[in-house]
């Protein structure tokens, strides 16, 4: 999976966030404002109602899990998994050591 590159800057993502949540009530609905502002700004509005979404979850007005926490959450999940299949390998080891001796002593 690679990484794309991001055509816009943190500044301009910040100002169309705020200009979406600032016009809002001059339109008929969010999608609508976000869907102005995206035009204006050249992105598509899935784009746009993402980084507003993110800002909004950042910030706590949503249900949902800030990024920083996301992360974190992600990381150990993943450093958990390592850690199952280490475990895991040891156990088989040391069955396979404790069959190669019970077979030496049998000898």
């Amino acid at each position: 999976m690679s990484k794309t590159t991001n055509k816009f800057s943190p500044e301009v993502r910040e100002r169309a966030v705020r200009m979406v949540l600032d016009d809002e009530g001059q339109h008929e609905s969010r999608w609508q404002a976000m869907a102005s502002i995206a035009a204006k700004i050249g992105c598509s509005t899935d784009t746009l109602n993402a980084w507003v979404k993110k800002v909004e979850v950042d910030s706590g007005t949503p249900a949902g899990i800030p990024s920083d926490m996301a992360e974190k959450l992600k990381a150990l999940e993943r450093e958990n998994r390592e850690l199952r299949q280490a475990n895991e390998i040891l156990r088989k080891a040391s069955a396979c050591f404790a069959m190669a001796e019970i077979d030496r002593r049998s000898k």
